[in-house]
């Protein structure tokens, strides 16, 4: 009884640390991927075009990462979202292996022996990381920086994994005199076992770097472990980390479910080979180290020597380990994404970082379209088109669902611990959604007013016609700036924004002097009256918004959220404000009546 009592106690124990083990994980993988910021979504669109630096790039990400699987999850909703191809993500899914080998080596440290000298005694991180979870504590608590926030992250992180470590270690250690747990190991000489019980431990905890560490300190502290036992679960421990890979390629593209596969496949084909080959030589030659007890440097060893070998076999057969892919789910014809749609993936969710980089590149794709739509319905008020107005309407409904898809996805993002870099981006996205989505608003309300002078068959005066000209030439400058600023967050550009909208503000007022001064003459009618003005009103409105979106780029660079103090500040008795609204002046004049 009492040994069964022994191993309730140290299963209860285990999966303690195992609590803090993958919370400190979490943590310390979160620290390091806030301040990544969005680079890896920017490299992983602008490096998978080279074999070596993809699969470097899937190497690093998981280490930043801390885990394979949340690389594959993202790459799944990349994929999902049309934002990169299957092809692109084979080589980098392969790199994933060989980097998820950094965390076993990290955890070899809790076997430096405590019994050596004082400098040896603290390489053990049972004693380092209490240095670590003081000095991050410290860094949380007392800095403002927020760079200094994500360091303290991590090192605490750090440490709450290594304090579930040892308390893993400490609670398996008694298991070394348990008969019982003796009569269960022997059952693991037989590897089909040993492959399933890796799989199916790992697949239940979704870390493949916490199965591993469970069985470095199982092999560290009671010694019962040996290599023939351990090749095998270590090969399972491979497969069982696709399970998240699996789980989140539910109810997404085929293509997308094609990067689970292709994640399976490779690590499926590693085990079965090399597990086969092991098994052969050791029945036939034999290997001496068999049956010798290994420790969590021989699990670290076998662990990284397993994927590596497995890369160096995979590599020049990535190509076919798409096939496979495509094999196992054939093309079908599927309902296209339209573009607005084919965005923003749920999964993205777990890498906030690159969410936000998302969302980003998101609304600059937004902002073109809502540059696009104004100028389409500009052109409705010379020549009006039906077809056109109906792409105009088309579009609008566009921006609406741009604006909802990109504004939910953010306000879901608050809850999450973003980087200094990732708050501004985000600020400056919520901002600027809103007046993209406006535009929208007025380019049908312009399509309208186009529409009723084409029925009605009104005209304006000549006189009104070249003002005209000259006004929606303007607008059309402010909106191709606005779109400039916005797509390349340029703050001197930005700087030229609003002595235009000035400008337009005082054209507009000149416009309706000069019809009233023709309207006394009877040149013009009331009936162009009341048409002009609902036309002027939706410029002022569109270059209203090109100014906020200006502004919205300027303040959240300099994280300042006070738009009538900043206008107030760059109008009055600024002379790089006057020079500009001078040169616009000059371009854009119309004669006063």
């Amino acid at each position: 009884m009492s040994g069964a009592k022994e191993i309730v106690l140290a299963i209860i124990t285990v999966i303690g640390g195992l609590a803090f083990f993958l919370y400190g994980m979490n943590v310390m993988s979160s620290g390091l991927e806030k301040m990544a910021g969005g680079k890896l979504e920017q490299a992983l669109k602008k490096l998978t075009s080279n074999t070596w630096l993809s699969l470097f790039l899937g190497t690093f990400i998981t280490i930043v990462l801390q885990s394979s699987s949340s690389l594959t999850v993202m790459l799944v909703g990349l994929v999902n979202c049309g934002v990169m191809e299957v092809s692109q993500t084979v080589v980098i899914i392969i790199g994933a292996n060989i980097g998820k080998t950094f965390t076993t080596w990290l955890l070899c440290l809790m076997g430096v022996d405590t019994d050596g000298p004082l400098w040896l005694s603290l390489l053990n991180p049972e004693y380092f990381s209490l240095v670590f979870a003081m000095v991050g504590a410290v860094l949380i608590m007392m800095s403002k920086n927020g760079r200094k926030k994500d360091i303290g992250a991590i090192l605490v992180g750090f440490a709450v994994l290594m304090y579930g470590m040892v308390l893993m270690g400490d609670a398996v250690a008694p298991l070394k005199e348990s008969e019982e747990f003796q009569q269960m190991l022997t059952k693991f000489e037989n590897p089909l076992l040993g492959v399933l019980a890796g799989t199916v431990v790992t697949g239940v905890i979704q870390s493949s770097a916490a199965s591993i560490g469970i069985l470095q300190r199982l092999a560290d502290a009671t010694g019962n472990i040996t290599f023939g036992m351990a090749i095998p679960i270590i090969m399972g421990q491979n497969i069982g980390t696709c399970v998240t890979a699996v789980i989140s390629s539910f109810g997404v593209t085929r293509n997308a479910k094609k990067v689970g596969v292709i994640h399976i496949a490779f690590n499926i084909i590693g085990t079965v080979i090399f597990l086969t080959v092991y098994e052969i030589l050791e029945m036939t030659i034999g290997f001496a180290f068999s049956g010798m007890p290994i420790n969590s440097v021989g699990i670290a060893i076998v662990h990284t020597v397993f994927n590596i070998a497995t890369t160096i076999l995979l590599l020049p057969f990535a190509k076919w380990l798409e096939k496979i892919a495509n094999w196992v789910l054939p093309d079908k014809e599927e309902a296209p994404q339209t573009e607005e749609h084919a965005l923003l993936d749920k999964r993205l969710l777990t890498t906030p970082s690159v969410a936000i980089a998302e969302c980003d590149e998101a609304s600059r794709r937004m902002a073109k379209l809502a540059k696009e739509t104004v100028l389409l319905s500009l052109s409705l008020l010379t020549e009006y088109d039906k077809k056109v107005a109906e792409k105009v309407s088309k579009s609008e409904d566009k921006l609406d669902s741009y604006e909802d898809r990109i504004g939910t996805t953010l306000v879901q993002l608050t809850s999450q611990a973003l980087s200094e870099h990732d708050s501004q981006v985000s600020s400056r996205v919520l901002r600027a959604i809103g007046d993209f989505e406006r535009l929208g608003d007025h380019a049908i309300n312009l399509c309208a007013i186009a529409k009723e002078i084409h029925d009605e068959k009104i005209t304006f005066s000549k006189e009104g016609t070249k003002e005209m000209e000259v006004l929606t030439e303007a607008l059309e400058d402010i909106l191709e700036r606005a779109y400039r600023v916005y797509k390349t967050v340029d703050e001197e550009l930005a700087t030229h924004i609003e002595p235009l909208e000035q400008v337009i503000d005082y054209l507009t007022r000149d416009i309706k002097a000069n019809h009233v001064h023709r309207l006394q003459k009877g040149t013009c009618t009331i009936e162009t009256g009341f048409i002009l003005s609902d036309i002027l009103t939706n410029f002022e409105r569109v270059s209203d918004h090109c100014s906020n979106i200006a502004v919205s780029v300027i303040e959240t660079q300099h994280s300042t959220f006070g738009t009538h103090e900043y206008l107030n500040k760059i109008k009055f008795g600024n002379k790089n404000f006057n020079d500009k609204f001078e040169r616009f002046s000059q371009q854009y004049s119309i004669s006063k009546i």
